[in-house]
C-alpha cells in the first residue's frame, strides 16, 4: 500500500488548512489512519487518528479542539481540517495505516504504523 499527503503550505497564525491523505493498494474503510508531525527539533508526534469500523478518533491534547479529522471512503482519502493554527503546529505532517481499524484511546505509536506517506510541510508565520 502506498500513501500521499498533499494541503500544506504557509499559513499565517489563527488561519485554517487542510489536509488530505490519499491511500492506493489499501482503503480507507480497510484500516485505521493516523496524521503525525515532526516539528524541528522535536520527536515525532501522533495528532490524530480516525478508525474504520467505527469511526472512533484521536486527538492529541496539543491539537483537540481545533482539529478535525474525517474520511471520505469513495475517494479513499483521510482529512485532517486544522483550525486556529499556532506557530507551534508548524511541522511536517505524514500519514500512516495502523495494523488495526480502530483507534487506541492511549493514543498513537509510530511502530504500530504502516505506508508512511512522504509528508507535506506545514509553516505557521505571520
Amino acid at each position: 500500500g502506498k500513501i500521499v499527503e498533499s494541503g500544506g503550505g504557509l499559513v499565517q497564525p489563527g488561519g485554517s488548512l487542510r489536509l488530505s491523505c490519499t491511500t492506493s493498494g489499501f482503503t480507507t474503510n480497510d484500516f485505521a489512519i493516523g496524521w503525525f508531525r515532526r516539528a524541528p527539533g522535536k520527536e515525532l508526534e501522533g495528532v490524530s487518528c480516525i478508525g474504520s469500523a467505527d469511526d472512533s478518533t484521536y486527538f492529541a491534547n496539543s491539537v483537540k479542539d481545533r482539529f478535525a479529522i474525517s474520511r471520505d471512503n469513495a475517494k479513499n482519502t483521510v482529512y485532517l481540517q486544522m483550525n486556529g493554527l499556532k506557530t507551534e503546529d508548524t511541522a511536517v505532517y505524514y500519514c500512516a495505516g495502523y495494523m488495526k481499524n480502530y483507534c487506541e484511546d492511549y493514543g498513537l505509536i509510530p511502530t504500530d504504523f504502516g505506508a508512511w506517506g512522504q509528508g507535506t510541510p506545514v509553516t505557521v508565520s505571520s
